[in-house]
């Protein structure tokens, strides 16, 4: 099986974190949304780290409203 390349992920999440909480996604920017929203965006090596990063979300009890790949990543 091929190793998977690293690709840049966005993750939103409903409310703005604050800095304890974004502190807890090392590599990741946290951006502040208009809508109360916060989106992460790092670079994350293969599909098990995606799942590290989604496992924190939930158990941060924060609501996950979207993940996507950022295009050109």
């Amino acid at each position: 099986m091929a190793p998977t390349a690293a690709r840049t992920y966005e993750i939103r999440v409903e409310r703005h974190l604050g800095p304890a909480a974004a502190a807890l996604f090392p590599g990741f920017d946290v951006r502040h949304e208009a809508d109360g929203s916060s989106v992460l965006t790092g670079a994350l090596p293969d599909q098990a780290a995606l799942h590290g990063a989604l496992a924190l979300v939930r158990d941060l009890g924060l609501v996950l409203t979207e993940v996507r790949v950022v295009a050109g990543a």
